[in-house]
């Protein structure tokens, strides 16, 4: 599953606190979801960098990327 576009509605929602939701055993994504929710960064930047560990960590988390567009 090919990873959404910056630009999808999906990231702003996953840096709002979307991310909690996605069920996962991977480490780095646990760690990336509790630093998002506490981060006081502006909601762009959150979902870029959310965005950004996606698309490097992509082959490996192929269940997690298909339940982003759902949160």
């Amino acid at each position: 599953m090919a990873i959404p576009a910056l630009g999808h509605p999906c990231w702003q929602k996953l840096a709002a606190g979307g991310l909690s939701k996605i069920r996962t055993q991977h480490l780095g994504t646990q760690l990336l979801a509790k630093r998002i929710e506490r981060s006081t960064d502006p909601l762009p930047a959150r979902a870029a960098e959310v965005h950004a560990f996606f698309t490097k960590w992509e082959r490996i988390l192929p269940t997690e990327i298909a339940q982003l567009t759902t949160v």
